[in-house]
Formats: structure tokens, sequence, C-alpha cells
């Protein structure tokens, strides 16, 4: 990801808005005030922060995914210095999930770190006098979906436990607000966002949003983030509305979409995610299911490559890596039209029409190099082949445990060892009792 970011801006995005994650070299602390830029920053200084704002959304990115792909028993993480990876997030023998414990509160924190980053950015563009009204409604926009997208995350590992959606004040926290709530809150800041966004100039770098870098392509972004809202909503027609007015493209290409960058430059970070293959040590490695359930011939198999020797550990094993990130900055996708086309899908399927349901899930299985859908045309069965798509076509990207959550499934997830349990939810940090 190539940023070109003053030494003295950099330094305080880290400092000021604890991007702790970021390993950077920053100098000294000559830099402006949170204060200084509420009041009247110039361009530079928002555009800045917008650099800082879409780094600050890669970090933790692994804790993420490996949570909830190691729950969602997707993934098996075998780390020889950290057992709770096998313990503690598959339940072995009496283990629980703990509110202390790193694999809540790094991705916790990391997302609140870019909440608080989003605040400031809009609350900055709003007071400064070196920028028009028009690019003013661009970064507020962007700052608005971005801080909804963050907050869907954390509310993706706590469900029912809730999170904070006020958070603007850090010394007067607003309270814990309850899944339902917190949906319905994130779909009103995505539409707040959308409505800034009209009329907007984006006057602002961005990596990773490519086709989507100006106001009309950050409301197709927001609109995408939006669809996902609404199908965890239960909320169908609303979901193809949202679809209807994003990058969704039945016959697009299905990587179409916004990323998270990385590169080797001075100032970047590198994939957190990405492991070798082959590796003794760290390892990330395949559930056995995803090879043993596939069809014969889907190309997906290829998320995934044979070891030249099995990994085990703790009466687990696997003959397979994640294959899904092959290099060390290679991009990691934050929404794309494969998963809008998996939206179309269920929207459909859910609103009994079958045959545009049966339309997007035949452009998902010919396009893996499958024949088209041949079960029964009624809304369990397509619902059961849908199911099956997502697995296989958002593979490691952070659906899985959430898909059969919603779908009241989790139960259906194998146990690999006497004593395992299939975790609902995450504990609220215990920062936040």
């Amino acid at each position: 990801m190539k940023r070109n970011i003053t030494i003295h801006s950099i330094l305080f995005l880290a400092i000021v808005f604890l991007f702790t994650a970021c390993k950077k070299d920053y100098g000294d602390l000559n830099s402006p005030t949170i204060e200084q830029l509420s009041k009247n920053a110039s361009q530079s200084e928002l555009n800045n922060l917008v650099s800082g704002t879409e780094s600050g959304t890669r970090n933790s990115l692994n804790f993420y995914l490996d949570d909830v792909s190691i729950i969602g028993r997707e993934t098996y993480r075998f780390s020889g210095s950290e057992p709770r990876y096998v313990l503690d997030l598959l339940g072995a023998n009496d283990a629980t999930l703990s509110g202390s414990n790193f694999y809540i509160t790094f991705p916790w924190a990391s997302r609140y770190q870019v909440v608080k980053n989003c605040n400031i950015l809009a609350q900055s563009a709003a007071n400064s006098t070196h920028i028009s009204d028009a690019q003013k409604k661009g970064y507020i926009g962007f700052a608005r979906t971005i801080k909804a997208y963050q907050l869907l995350l954390n509310l993706n590992l706590t469900y029912t436990n809730g999170i904070r959606i006020n958070v603007a004040d850090p010394n007067h926290l607003g309270p814990i607000v309850n899944y339902e709530n917190s949906l319905t809150a994130i779909t009103a800041l995505l539409d707040s966002a959308k409505n800034d966004l009209n009329g907007a100039t984006v006057s602002f770098p961005l990596a990773g949003f490519k086709g989507l870098d100006d106001a009309a392509g950050l409301t197709k972004f927001n609109r995408a983030i939006a669809a996902r809202v609404s199908v965890y909503q239960k909320n169908w027609q609303a979901a193809l509305d949202d679809l209807n007015a994003s990058f969704y493209s039945l016959d697009g290409s299905f990587n179409t979409g916004a990323y998270h960058e990385f590169g080797t430059g001075s100032g970047d970070q590198l994939n957190s995610v990405f492991i070798p293959q082959n590796q003794s040590g760290e390892q990330r490695v395949a559930h056995p299911t995803y090879a043993a359930d596939i069809e014969a011939g889907d190309d997906r198999i290829n998320k995934t490559s044979l070891r030249t020797s099995v990994a085990s550990l703790s009466g687990l094993s696997s003959n397979r890596d994640v294959w899904v990130y092959t290099s060390s900055t290679a991009p990691v996708g934050i929404i794309r039209n494969e998963e809008l086309i998996l939206i179309y899908a269920e929207a459909n399927i859910q609103l009994n029409n079958f045959t545009e349901g049966v339309k997007a899930i035949n452009k998902i299985r010919t396009g893996h190099g499958l024949g088209n859908y041949s079960g029964a045309v009624t809304q369990a069965a397509l619902i059961t082949e849908m199911l099956k798509q997502r697995r296989y076509s958002l593979f490691f990207e952070g659906h899985r445990w959430i898909d059969l959550r919603r779908y009241n499934l989790l139960t259906t997830l194998p146990l690999d060892r006497e004593g395992d349990d299939v975790w609902e939810e995450f504990p609220l940090p215990v920062t936040e009792h």
C-alpha cells in the first residue's frame, strides 16, 4: 500500500489514535493535537487522517479471521507458543472464552481505535475552513461508512452481548447496545453516510478501492456493506435495494470490490494473515471437512493446498494449508462482488423468487467449474445450497460461523474431540464491564 504521509502526521496518528499494531518509526514528537485538528485541519492533515483510518482497519485482521474461522470449523491455527487457538476457541475440555484474552481484546480494541479516528476525521472535516462543503461531505461520508463497518465487525464477535455505539466522548461512553439495536444503529449510520456522499467531492487518495475511489464509488461500497447488514437483519427486500445501489453485478468479476492492501514500503505493513506453505512451526490449516465435503471439479479446492506432511497438534490434524492469501502482500477483501451475488441469491430465495435465486447460484457454480444446480427447487433446499456456496466462495473471509449462527445451524458443525464446544459469541472484554 503506497502512502504519502508526513512524519509528523504519522506520529500523530500513532500516538494520539493509538494505532499500536502498526510497527513504524515515527521520529520526533512534534505533531498537531486533536484539538487543533478538530478546530481547523488543513486538507493535507485531513488526507493523513484518511490514510491513518484506512491503515488502522488492517490491524488485528489475523485475530478476527482466526476467531471466526476456527469457531466456524473452517480452519485450525496451530501455534506452539499459543495453545488457546486449539483450546479456548474450540472449547477443549473445560476451556471457555475469556473476556481478558487476546482473541477478543486485540480485535475489539483495533476496531474501536478506527472508530475513534473516524469520529475525529468527521469532526475535523466539518470544522475545516480549508475545504469546500462538497469536500467536507466526502470526508464525512467516508468516515461514517468505515465507522459503521468497524462496529459491525465487533458486533459479529460479541453478538447478543452487544457493542457500544456511542464512544465519541471517552469520559462518558454510551451504553452497551443489544444486537438488534446495534444493527439498526449501524444501518442508520450507513444511511447517513450515503446522504453525505450525495453531491460530495472525494479529494483524498484511497488504497484498495480501485474503481470505487470517488463519491459514486464510495456510495456503491457503502450500499454493499448495507446489503450485508440487511441480510443480518433478515430485511430481504432492503438487501436487494441495497444491491441495486452497490457495485453488484451478476455477470461481473467475482473479485470486484474493496480490499485491505499491504506493502513492503516504509511505514507500511505486511499481511498478518499470510503463513507460508508447509511450515513446521506456525501453521494455519484447513479443517478436514473442507476437502471432504467439496464437489469434484470445484476449483475452490485451490483455496487450500496439500501439505508435504500432515500438520497436527492437540489431537487435531490436517493435510491442507489455508492458501487464500498467498503472499505477505496479498490483499484481503473487505467485500467482493462474489459475496454480493450470493446475497442476491439469498434474498431472492427468502422472498420465494426461486428463479432469480437459482440463476445467482448457477453463476457461482459455473464460475467455479461446476454444473448448474440440479436439486429440489424449494426454499429449504435452496437455502442449503446457498449456504454451501457461501462456505466455499467466502472461505476464510470471515462468514461461515456468522452464516450458520444466523440460520441456527451451529449445532451442525463438527466436534473434533470429545468435550469440544461450538461457541455462539464472544464475551465482552473485561474493560467493558
